[in-house]
């Protein structure tokens, strides 16, 4: 009786241990796998090098335009609607609501980027709008995805949600070796390996 009890209590894990663990593994197949690229590309950054391409672009504000760069009353604050549409018109910049550093004679408004930046600067005296961007190319935009680095909040929770993906894959995983384990004899000297050998490299060779 009590043995039937076991193998119906050990078909049940199995059987939702296996579906979570596939379905996780659905669920972060794709970004897991991206994560793995984009972690050897990062440790080998040095080695990877990429040309930066700079754009340039150069404009100058309508005098009316000109007379609404009054000072906000504070250091960070942005633009006024209409220079905001005057500038992305000319130069192609979205500074909309983005926070400037105000000074007495420029308004400095920055446009950090995935794999790259940007930057617009209004003469507040003269009304000329500099903008600059950088494109560090594509291997550059995926890691910095995988930094979370100038990606906005959807990105970051997206991150979240999907290392909770891995944390439940790599759990039911761990709970399915349990399961499997008396017949197959390596696990438990796998496992530990696993968890020794980062330890030890740890230890001796990162001071």
């Amino acid at each position: 009786m009590r043995e039937t009890v076991d193998r119906t209590r050990r078909a049940f894990w199995l059987k939702h241990l296996h579906r979570w663990h596939w379905i996780s593994a659905a669920v972060s197949l794709v970004v897991l796998l991206m994560f793995s690229v984009t972690g050897f590309t990062l440790n080998h950054a040095a080695q990877i090098e990429a040309a930066p391409r700079v754009t340039r672009h150069a404009a100058t504000l309508a005098p009316a335009l000109l007379k609404q760069l009054t000072d906000p009353g504070r250091k960070s604050a942005p633009v006024d609607g209409a220079i905001a549409e005057a500038v992305h018109a000319a130069t192609g910049a979205d500074i909309a609501g983005r926070d400037g550093d105000w000074s007495d004679d420029e308004v400095y408004i920055s446009l950090p980027r995935p794999g790259g930046d940007a930057w617009v600067s209004i003469d507040r005296e003269t009304g000329e709008v500099q903008y600059e961007a950088t494109d560090r190319g594509w291997l550059a935009w995926f890691n910095d995805l995988h930094k979370g680095r100038n990606t906005g909040a959807a990105w970051r929770w997206f991150i979240d949600v999907f290392a909770l993906a891995c944390v439940v894959f790599t759990l039911t995983g761990l709970l399915l070796l349990k399961l499997h384990a008396r017949q197959r004899g390596m696990t438990w000297p796998l496992v530990a390996l696993g968890f020794v050998l980062p330890l030890v490299l740890a230890l001796l060779f990162i001071h």
